[in-house]
């Protein structure tokens, strides 16, 4: 049945592929004291119907929950993965505990037993100068590996970090999930693969996966990252012959980002015959010879960079190939 007064409401975070999720019933202010009087401080000497002293539910009702789909650290405590009872206490000095139950499915605090604890550890409440009428969880901070779970009621925030081991996770769920049917896709290896080249974990295990998508049929970005792993394990003479050898199985795309990568390197003559091999390739894309434009400007070729913007031009291109073919001419003078 809905409960008017406190209302039901849930929360989910995304970390990395792990998931935080909370469900809780929000109670209001509704003009009471909430801090020292509705929820006291420190632990609550008679709020257990075990004759325990209780932390406060954190909500309303039952049990606030907290479901973690991956082992976690909470406030640098180690979590299994799982449901939780979600509890904590606030001093009066802004002190306060986090308190993981591992009974979950109890009316509040009222039977809150510490022997359940799965975790807890020390937190510091924030005074905020805006106050928030029905509680509410969010939240507020997340990086790739963490997020920061905030309670807010009346003037106060609880903040409760949550870590993952982000790319240990994902590296052992993409071992699992390639073995079965989305292992016979190279698109699919490719992108484990890339995963770890660019968070440099398992690199050997990337190295296994990128070799399984280029056999028995070779594809340009298999052989792309295979080269960047040849690269990460030190060997740059061999990578770059990889990747170049890989051109003929580019797109117009893939060629173009790689010439763009060797302009990045300021390597103007190779950037220049990879782009010009666009040209070649793709004679009826204009933004090919706007790229080769752009690489003979950048190299100082002044007469080669114009008579390429024009072309491009001639060639009625987007607006974002236009406007870039424009912008150089005009500042080589030639419009």
């Amino acid at each position: 049945m809905p409960r008017e007064p406190s209302p039901a409401a849930s929360v989910s975070q995304t970390v990395g592929i792990s998931v935080i999720s909370v469900n809780y019933s929000r109670p209001s202010i509704r003009g009471r004291e909430v801090w020292g009087n509705l929820v006291p401080y420190g632990w609550d000497k008679n709020g257990s119907a075990i004759g325990l002293e209780s932390p406060w539910r954190a909500g309303a009702n039952e049990n606030t929950v907290l479901r973690l789909s991956h082992d976690a650290k909470v406030e640098g405590v180690s979590v299994p993965a799982g449901s939780y009872g979600l509890f904590f206490v606030i001093n009066q000095d802004n002190t306060g505990e986090v308190i993981l139950s591992k009974e979950y499915k109890s009316w509040g605090a009222f039977r809150y037993d510490p022997k359940q604890d799965q975790m807890r550890a020390k937190i510091t409440v924030r005074d905020v100068p805006v106050s928030t009428e029905k509680l509410n969880y969010s939240f507020d901070s997340v990086g790739r590996t963490m997020a920061e779970l905030d309670l807010n009621w009346a003037k106060k925030q609880f903040p409760v970090k949550i870590e993952f081991a982000v790319d240990e996770i994902v590296m052992e769920n993409a071992k699992d999930v390639l073995t079965g049917q989305p292992g016979f896709f190279y698109q699919n290896l490719n992108a484990a693969a890339n995963y770890a080249l660019t968070h440099d974990v398992d690199t050997a295990q990337a190295m296994k996966w990128v070799n399984r998508s280029i056999t028995p049929d070779p594809n340009y970005t298999g052989l792309a990252i295979k080269a960047g792993l040849v690269k990460k394990a030190g060997d740059s003479v061999a990578a770059a012959k990889i990747l170049k050898d890989a051109l003929p199985l580019a797109s117009d795309a893939q060629l173009n980002a790689y010439g763009y990568q060797l302009l990045a390197a300021n390597k103007f003559p190779e950037a220049i015959d990879a782009l010009k091999l666009n040209t070649q390739r793709h004679p009826d894309n204009p933004n090919t010879w706007d790229s080769l434009g752009e690489a003979y400007a950048l190299a100082g070729d002044k007469k080669n960079a114009i008579a390429n913007f024009k072309k491009a031009l001639s060639m009625n291109p987007p607006a974002p190939v236009k406007a870039n073919s424009e912008k150089y001419l005009k500042q080589l003078g030639a419009m």
